[in-house]
This record gives structure tokens, sequence and C-alpha cells, in this order.
């Protein structure tokens, strides 16, 4: 079977200091929500001071570690970078994998079994930017325009994974979780080889 290169999907994202890491947190989990394929114990999270309810996993709480443990080191790498005017920026993707068995070579072909290979068939990548507004009157347009933003960033991850599944590879696995998944912060600064950590 040859390697496809694996979807991928851009969702921006823009907050102030005090929203971010709620909305990155958000946005993660609904894209997980739809997703992740094992069960899953699914619960709604309010966001009072944005006007939305979203998905949210509680269960298995591997993944809300992941997200928090990831969102957290993000947050820190964007709110450390001293730009007095904002629009710092910077990059988590969650990148899920399937298990394929990797082929041997040689004259014999069929001796020898390949061990198995991981093969990134989607990969969700959320530019997230930080604004800093200066006034009342920009932090209440900023708040308008984070809760419109949230909106419809959830709504696009509904209308892609409602749309996008012939991608999908086929479950061939008796593993929990038959899609192994990673989250990795700036990967197109890292690259592949280089990943922050995982949960298979």
């Amino acid at each position: 079977m040859e390697h496809r290169a694996p979807k991928e999907y851009v969702l921006e994202i823009f907050a102030d200091q005090t929203f971010v890491k709620d909305i990155v947190k958000a946005v993660l989990h609904t894209i997980f929500f739809h997703r992740y394929f094992p069960p899953i114990r699914p619960s709604l999270r309010d966001l009072p001071q944005l006007d939305i309810t979203l998905p949210y996993i509680a269960d298995p709480p591997e993944i809300e570690t992941l997200i928090d443990t990831r969102t957290t080191a993000l947050v820190h790498q964007l709110t450390s970078a001293d730009t007095p005017n904002g629009g710092v920026r910077g990059q988590i993707a969650i990148q899920f994998f399937e298990k394929r068995r990797r082929k041997t070579g040689g004259w014999l072909g069929g001796i020898g079994r390949g061990a198995d290979e991981e093969v990134c068939w989607e990969e969700w990548l959320l530019e997230v930017t930080i604004a800093k507004p200066k006034t009342e009157s920009e932090r209440t347009k900023l708040r308008r325009a984070m809760e419109s933003s949230l909106q419809k960033t959830a709504m696009k991850i509904l209308a892609i994974v409602n749309r996008d599944k012939d991608h999908i590879p086929p479950i061939t696995t008796h593993d929990a979780n038959p899609f192994p998944y990673q989250l990795v912060l700036n990967p197109k600064q890292e690259g592949y080889g280089h990943r922050f950590g995982s949960w298979n």
C-alpha cells in the first residue's frame, strides 16, 4: 500500500491572554470528540464568558491530561514572547496515525515480517495568535470577535468531519485505540522527526 499524504486542515484561532488556553483546549476537545474512535465519556464544557458550549472528553483522562499539558506549554511559549504590540503566533497540531505492517524487501519477499509503522492519515493544525488589546473598547470588540471565531471554528470542524470520511483507514486491529495520535507543538518548525510527546 502506497503512502498518501495525510489530509490536513488548518484552523486559525485568535484570543487574548485571558482566553487563549480555554479556546485552544475547547477546539482540541472538539476535534478529539469527532476523531477519537474508542468509547469515551462525553460531556459539555461551557465557556460562559464567550457564551458557547462545546463537547468535552472527560474519559479517558489521558486525553484531558495531554491537551492540558500541551496547551499549557503553548500558552507559556506565546506569553513569554516579548512583543508589546501583540500578534504572537504559535502552532499546535493533532496528528492521527494508522498502524501498518511494514513490508520487507529482498528476493525472498515473503520471508520475515516487517515491524509495524505508523502512517499519518490526518492532521489538524491550529494556528494560534494572541492579541493584546490596549483599551476596554478593544477588549470588548476582541471578546465578540473571539466568540464569533470560536463558533465558526466549531462549525468548520463539524462540516469537515461530516464531509471528509473517505480518507479514514479501516479499523484492522483489536487494539483499544486503533488510531494512535500525537499532539505536537510547532510541527512545521520541529518537523515530523521531533515529536513533542504522544499518547498511543
